[in-house]
């Protein structure tokens, strides 16, 4: 049998209902579904609102609704365990909340509290999957050349992510001529003197998010170590139990004692946890969650021509990083090996 992480999962969704006074909790996003059901693929649009709704009774109930025209693939090939699947017409919509229930919208803050903290078969999911995406971006751009097209790196990625059973949900690549721009979906621009990649990708259910650059001359460019320092006080920064919006606040700080100026944090958003969700949520400076430990966080500090990006794990005594790949170069950065720009001409050794 798969092994699962659920009986926890499910124990958390019971006590946000209990805490209202609730019979049950209906789950209706993409990230709680995947979350409760190990990871099933819940959507068919990789970005579409989830094909089910499922329904988690305190007495230990787990009902999921969904079309006729998706229930039996989902019985046989997305939902383990002792799920009862009630179908019903494709053109209709999905039946009405039973009484008593709470829908996910109403307790939005408490999912994302739930599904925050990553259990051991999450946990191992996850490590793999940053492993197997860090590698992919290693292979492809080793391979690549100045000559090469934005495009054509995007579509190499994106074909290794598939082949390794993620689904590719932020693809952005940036040539010389276009490092400035904060979200650079790829275009037939070459890659020019430095380029950059940034890859998310998501298998079962997870996430992970990455950033790395490759040139000709691999040497740091200007600005580029005062960031990693940034980045670095961003990790030291999310610490168990701080609000979000304050860990936030020393990055935007950071930014202005590494030589950003005032306000450079706002030229991009600065990431934040991750999981289930790309950014779960996007910190922002009204986010009230609090960091918790075994929390996965993605921050990207970024300036012009310059982004810095992976994801990891909170611990009590620091971070883990999740998407490393031991090909790639690194530099130490108070004590955590951190990505270098790799050269295009740098062989495997």
């Amino acid at each position: 049998m798969t092994a699962s992480d659920r009986p926890e999962k499910l124990a958390r969704v019971h006590a946000v209902a209990r805490t209202r006074g609730a019979l049950g909790v209906r789950l209706r996003s993409a990230a709680s579904l995947a979350w409760l059901f190990d990871g099933a693929r819940v959507t068919v649009p990789f970005a579409g609102p989830a094909v089910l709704c499922a329904e988690l009774g305190v007495d230990g109930s787990v009902v999921v609704h969904a079309p006729a025209n998706e229930a039996d693939r989902l019985r046989e090939e997305e939902l383990t365990g002792d799920v009862e699947v009630r179908p019903f017409p494709w053109p209709e919509p999905f039946p009405p909340l039973s009484p008593g229930y709470l829908d996910e919208g109403d307790v939005d803050a408490e999912m994302r509290a739930a599904r925050a903290v990553l259990l051991p078969v999450e946990r191992a999911r996850y490590a793999a999957l940053g492993a197997d995406v860090a590698s992919a971006v290693t292979d492809v751009l080793r391979a690549a050349r100045p000559d090469r097209t934005e495009r054509s790196v995007a579509a190499e990625l994106a074909g290794r992510l598939v082949a390794a059973g993620a689904e590719p949900v932020v693809l952005l690549v940036a040539g010389e001529a276009r490092a400035g721009v904060p979200h650079p979906l790829p275009t037939d621009a070459t890659l020019g003197r430095r380029a950059m990649a940034v890859v998310g990708a998501r298998r079962h259910g997870l996430v992970v998010n990455l950033t790395r650059w490759v040139a000709d001359d691999p040497r740091d460019v200007p600005g580029e170590a005062a960031l990693r320092e940034v980045e670095a006080d961003a990790y030291a920064a999310t610490v168990p139990g701080r609000i979000i919006s304050e860990v936030l606040g020393d990055i935007a700080r950071s930014y202005e004692r590494h030589g950003f100026g005032v306000g450079a944090w706002l030229r991009h958003h600065q990431g934040g946890p991750t999981g289930y969700l790309g950014r779960d949520p996007k910190a922002t400076p009204a986010t009230m969650d609090r960091v918790a430990s075994g929390q996965a966080f993605a921050w990207n500090p970024w300036a012009p021509g310059l982004k810095l990006e992976d994801t990891m794990i909170v611990r009590a005594g620091g971070v883990e990083v999740l998407t490393v790949d031991p090909r790639w170069p690194t530099i130490d950065v108070r004590g955590i090996p951190r990505p270098r720009t790799l050269a295009f001409s740098e062989e495997e050794t």
